[in-house]
């Protein structure tokens, strides 16, 4: 473990003296969950301590009325680093992804390098990302050239386990609309065309699918309507489902073949589909030199970091679509031994070792931006590392 140098012990006292602030934050975002894109309240008490700060704060950004970007200028010449705040909550379970703590640690770090570092080199920007779960904010955020000019972003996840380099699969969401005709099911059965049918086996033709995909491949699905009333044959019956692959020329390929699966099972019993696909999720795209200095901060604080799983455990996250944009790191920092997504993490994002950890994150976003604000040469790993991706990227789709 390292030790904490001397300049980024200020910026450790600022977010302590925020904290209690920071904590009040937290857990009133985690008592009024919201879901995706009707985030105001949440957007709200986020924004109001940087307002108070003298953060220049524009609210509805990108068309989106729950984003905001909230911006300080340090002295001039330095780079502009965005800390992503999310701030939506999941339905039924609240805030069982700890979007509470995400929100408010980068919040807490740019007012805690603000007090610490009036004249910092550089310009922070807390960018406000809404719907992370369901719908892409920043996605929308990305395609409107909001991260055009930034030369870093960073967020920091609560989770089961501390990790800097976590990967996340490419996703997309999909709503199947099976399209019949109703019938009474008793009397005359044979005027209708069961919708309900072209919806199970759509099922079983995508489970058919799956000895066919890759390993890191992942299909999954819910019925959303499957009919009115058992003696009705159901005219409309709708799914949902979430595609995954290892990156997005990857997913393309699987929403081909899960896509026609859907038309030919409606077909064979005569039915109609529709489909409505969301946002693409991009896989991510880490930036180790700028992992390797959040690890560093983290290190100095005696956290412990750990590998990421080799294989399997992972998601995907609407980050993924920034780090096709500019040097993106996703770290994760340790509350509790539950899984994201249930109602033990739940619990978490709410309890002292989740607040603790709010803590811990806000000083390690704080002090990995003022390493690249006032290091040009560590700047310049992290951009260079970024520039390279880029050009052999475009080479490989060339």
């Amino acid at each position: 473990m390292g030790q904490i140098l001397e300049d980024k012990q200020w910026i450790v006292q600022a977010v302590d003296e925020l904290d209690s602030q920071l904590r009040e934050i937290a857990l009133t975002i985690h008592a009024n969950p919201e879901l995706s894109f009707f985030e105001h309240k949440a957007s709200q008490w986020l924004t109001e301590p940087l307002v108070a700060a003298g953060f220049e704060v524009e609210r509805g950004v990108a068309g989106l009325e729950t984003a905001f970007r909230a911006t300080w200028e340090g002295k001039p010449g330095g780079p502009t680093i965005a800390l992503l705040a999310e701030y939506d909550a999941l339905p039924e379970i609240g805030h069982a992804c700890g979007h509470n703590l995400i929100g408010t640690s980068a919040v807490g770090a740019a007012l805690a390098l603000k007090q610490a570092f009036p004249e910092l080199p550089g310009r922070i920007i807390v960018m406000g990302t809404p719907a992370e779960e369901d719908g892409g904010g920043k996605i929308i955020m990305c395609e409107q050239g909001l991260f055009d000019e930034v030369d870093a972003a960073m967020m920091c996840h609560p989770h089961k386990k501390t990790m800097v380099l976590r990967g996340a699969l490419a996703c997309v969401d999909a709503t199947f609309s099976f399209y019949g005709k109703q019938a009474h099911a008793s009397s005359a059965p044979e005027k209708g065309i069961s919708a309900l049918d072209a919806l199970i086996h759509t099922f079983v033709a995508i489970n058919s699918l799956r000895q066919f995909c890759k390993d890191d491949v992942r299909i999954h699905g819910i019925i959303t309507k499957g009919g009115d009333a058992p003696n009705v044959v159901p005219e409309y019956c709708e799914a949902k489902f979430i595609l995954r692959a290892a990156n997005v020329r990857e997913l393309r390929e699987l929403t081909e073949k899960v896509y026609k699966t859907v038309h030919h099972s409606a077909e064979a019993v005569g039915a109609r589909a529709e489909i409505k696909e969301g946002l693409v999720y991009a896989e991510r795209n880490n930036n180790h030199a700028l992992a390797g200095l959040f690890a560093e901060n983290l290190e100095a604080m005696g956290i412990e970091v750990s590998d990421p799983p080799k294989k399997g455990g992972i998601g995907s996250s609407d980050i993924g679509n920034v780090g096709q944009v500019t040097a993106t790191i996703h770290p994760y920092i340790k509350i509790t031994e539950a899984g994201t997504h249930t109602p033990e993490f739940t619990v978490a994002t709410a309890s002292e070792a989740g607040l603790v950890g709010m803590n811990q994150a806000a000083k390690a976003l704080a002090m990995t931006t003022y390493d690249l604000c006032t290091d040009p040469a560590l700047l310049r790993s992290v951009r260079e590392e970024f520039e390279n991706w880029k050009k052999n990227k475009q080479a490989e789709e060339a």
